[in-house]
């Protein structure tokens, strides 16, 4: 008679004793020579299940370490035409999968929804301190019992538990087996070199990934597909305005250096694009700005070329002229609830000092931000300025006016900062200003970030 293949979870893997012939080599199950066991990583317990029914074999799985979970919505949520969609779509694909949603949109509000539906111990994965702290709060008000928290000081694990995505990754080698559900909020972190280990060391069945943009700078959506599940559902920022986001506007503004600030950025890059010419470095390339890092380090003449590239960025991103500029748009907009974005925090403590107003960088201590926050939600501020603090999940749906005074290329941060002003209120329309320096690189950066679909048929194009 054959033995059973038993199933155990030990330290964010599987180990598979007796596994069917059939799945050797199969679902990550691998020969562990150091152990003499057969083994694969936790992440594929659900495949693994499967393909023992799949060939009729008996098995005893002793690596889940929950039940199932009776939850029920302490208040009535009545899904939009959009939150219907993406939850049928994600059960449809066999309640794994990636959801992408413009914010504002309500992604928090369907994962309650499908945490309902699943009924699964669930562990709530966030970036930030922020996040854990906002979902808890909004977790607390729609279910009942304790909820857990991993992170900012909490080690209380409950069988719903939100977690930082850096606490995650201490726990899940001992606590990988007591969820059922995971939830991965701005799930485009996933795939990084580290919190990728979250998911990998999780035998969660049931996956659930939240974001506004899962494209990456890297390329590396496929793991996070590989990950969570595949994208199931996408709705366009543009076709969601003036119902559920309030609708807006995009514009651009040309600012012009000084004599001196010009001069001082035309050398500068000047020497960095003469080092980029002679090394044969093509920015435009995949490896472009590595190799660029690695060529500009070994040489005198390299290092005098990055540095060069700093200044001119800085002073392109910084020219004093935005200053300017951005007191005239708070003069123009003081009746409304303004958000400041800087690309770096000196930036944003140079226009807080000149202006006299509040500024939150990941420098201010949690009770101030919190302070700052609570401030400018209730009306007592109506400015905050920020470097990348608001840039993700914290929710301020009384902004209505983004001032971009410098920011990156990435598509994704320009989204994240458009989505703080456009949670929907009644008659709100919201504004989006960029602060770019004319004929510098910051031109070619704003053309990247414009390539996103929020941009097409805006106002200013």
């Amino acid at each position: 008679m054959n033995q059973p293949t038993t199933l155990y979870f030990d330290k964010g893997s599987l180990i598979v004793n007796n596994p069917p012939k059939e799945l050797e080599n199969k679902h990550g199950i691998k020969w562990d020579g150091r152990t003499r066991q057969f083994r694969a990583p936790a992440h594929e317990y659900r495949q693994i299940i499967l393909g023992l029914s799949h060939y009729n074999a008996t098995y005893e799985d002793h690596a889940r370490d929950y039940s199932p979970l009776q939850l029920q919505l302490k208040k009535e949520i009545i899904p939009r035409k959009h939150q219907s969609l993406a939850l049928d779509s994600w059960k449809e694909s066999e309640m794994r999968g990636v959801v992408a949603l413009p914010t504002g949109a309500g992604k928090t509000i369907l994962a309650l929804m499908l945490m309902a539906e699943v009924h699964r111990p669930t562990l709530v994965h966030v970036p930030t301190i922020d996040l854990m702290h906002q979902w808890h709060e909004t977790l607390s008000s729609f279910f009942d019992g304790e909820i857990g928290l991993w992170g900012g000081g909490y080690n209380e694990t409950q069988p719903i538990t939100v977690s930082t995505y850096d606490s995650a990754l201490i726990h899940v080698s001992g606590k990988g087996n007591q969820f059922g559900f995971a939830i991965f909020d701005e799930c485009h972190h996933l795939p990084g070199a580290q919190y990728q280990y979250t998911a990998l060391s999780n035998i969660a069945p049931f996956r659930l990934g939240l974001t506004a943009t899962p494209e990456r700078a890297d390329g590396k959506e496929d793991l996070l597909y590989e990950l969570v599940g595949d994208l199931c559902y996408q709705a366009d920022i543009r076709e969601m305005t003036g119902g559920t986001l309030a609708p807006y506007e995009v514009e651009t503004l040309q600012i012009e250096m000084t004599p001196e600030e010009r001069a001082e950025y035309d050398e500068e890059r000047q020497t960095y694009l003469d080092f980029l010419r002679n090394e044969k470095i093509s920015m435009a390339g995949p490896n472009g700005w590595n190799l660029f890092l690695w060529k500009s380090s070994r040489t005198p003449k390299g290092r005098r070329a990055y540095k060069a590239y700093l200044r001119q960025k800085k002073l392109s991103q910084a020219a004093s002229a935005k200053l300017d500029v951005v007191w005239e748009l708070i003069l123009k907009h003081r009746k409304e609830r303004i958000i400041i974005f800087t690309q770096d925090n000196e930036m944003a403590y140079r226009i807080g000092r000149t202006f006299l107003l509040p500024v939150l960088t990941h420098h201010t201590k949690v009770k101030e931000r919190e302070a700052f926050l609570a401030k400018f939600r209730s009306g007592d501020y109506s400015i905050l300025v920020t470097s990348k603090v608001l840039n993700e999940g914290v929710d301020v749906p009384e902004a209505n006016v983004a001032i971009i005074v410098s920011g990156s290329g990435s598509v994704r941060e320009h989204v994240q900062r458009l989505g703080r002003i456009l949670r929907a209120r009644p008659d709100k329309r919201a504004m989006l200003y960029e602060l770019i320096s004319h004929k510098t690189g910051e031109h070619f950066v704003n053309k990247r970030r414009r390539q996103h679909r929020a941009y097409k048929g805006s106002d200013s194009l």
